[in-house]
């Protein structure tokens, strides 16, 4: 996939591009950003940008980009191509130091196919200490003929020597716009689920993606009545009950929790990634419910389906509520990623809204 066909990051694009075509890209980058928002995806262009066979050109940014058809092209996409490697974990979550000197080696040869070597080290903090002390030579003393792009969620995990020979390319969250227009153009998702699930994404695209899922529309469900039987203010004990709707099912679910969210025991992960789920999907139906206090169209809407709901909704939570309820769930998913109780969680937030 070229630059130009990446959702996002358009600052980053344009500046490989440009690093590209002026001949002054370094010979080691470090790709530094939350997980699932195109970090490999577009160091994977960029393997195609160097490479390919008719480049796309462009005189006024003085940009250089892949034509994303030509051999080259398509040999990288599909893994193919020999001058392309990627580096992952093993099995055991690890890169280990033999598989990082077998591709030094081939680093210390010229290209067999293409114009530059690009070795990709996807999740670069799983590199054992014993394979960052082999690579970190030849981040010193690089050659001409290679590049080497380290991808990573978690910089500081790496050392500080490693860190320090790679320029750093900072990757933010993807806005909700261009997500949901990504996933229209390039996932065929209507555009009424499309906005709906980059609403609900946190800028990662990656989880747009998973937000198709039966999952999430029973996600999205139970939060929608936990917020309409919440609009008149019942009762305490009524708000525990819905506190524990909110954490039920966590064993049915059988959801790998995400890293942001995984606790280091990981016994009670279900739980708490199922609660995470709903309560950002509680704060997207918030949302909604300003937008429909201020006589937005069902179009401008994340839920627009529901749009009856949320009119219904929108009198029981006016601006005050509703800012109040949006500051809460916020330190609640700041308390979950603290490893609190979800059920503690839960009990608060629900007493708050």
């Amino acid at each position: 996939m070229p630059f130009r066909d990446i959702v996002g990051h358009s600052q980053v694009r344009a500046l490989l591009a440009r690093a590209v075509r002026q001949e002054t890209l370094p010979p080691s980058l470090l790709f530094a950003g939350p997980d699932g928002i195109g970090k490999r995806m577009t160091a994977m262009a960029l393997a195609q940008a160097l490479n390919c066979l008719e480049p796309v050109e462009e005189s006024a940014s003085e940009s250089r980009d892949a034509c994303g058809r030509c051999r080259a092209c398509t040999r990288i996409e599909r893994g193919l191509h020999s001058d392309v490697r990627v580096l992952m974990p093993n099995d055991r979550g690890a890169i280990a130091v033999d598989t990082v000197r077998e591709v030094i080696d081939s680093a210390n040869y010229r290209p067999f196919e293409g114009r530059r070597r690009v070795i990709i080290v996807d999740e670069a903090e799983a590199m054992t200490e014993a394979a960052q002390n082999a690579l970190l030579k030849t981040l010193e003393e690089p050659t001409p003929s290679s590049v080497f792009v380290l991808v990573t969620s978690r910089p500081d995990m790496l050392r500080p020597t490693v860190r320090s020979r790679c320029p750093r390319v900072r990757f933010g969250l993807i806005d909700t716009e261009d997500m949901a227009r990504g996933l229209t153009k390039w996932h065929g998702i209507p555009e009424p689920r499309a906005r709906r699930a980059a609403a609900m994404a946190g800028g990662c695209f990656a989880r747009a993606l998973g937000d198709e899922s039966d999952e999430a529309t029973e996600t999205r469900a139970v939060a929608a009545d936990v917020l309409r039987r919440l609009v008149r203010a019942p009762a305490p004990r009524l708000r525990l009950e819905l506190a524990q709707r909110l954490v039920a099912r966590a064993e049915r679910q059988g959801r790998a929790p995400s890293r942001a969210l995984r606790p280091p025991g990981g016994s009670a992960a279900p739980e708490r990634e199922l609660l995470g789920r709903r309560l950002e999907a509680l704060s997207v139906l918030l949302r909604d419910v300003g937008a429909v206090a201020s006589h937005a169209t069902p179009q401008r809407l994340a839920n627009g389906d529901m749009a009856a709901l949320l009119e219904e909704i929108a009198p029981g939570f006016d601006v005050h509520r509703v800012v109040r309820a949006y500051g809460a769930i916020d330190q609640a998913l700041v308390a979950l990623d603290r490893n609190v109780s979800p059920k503690t969680v839960a009990d608060w937030v629900l007493m708050q809204l």
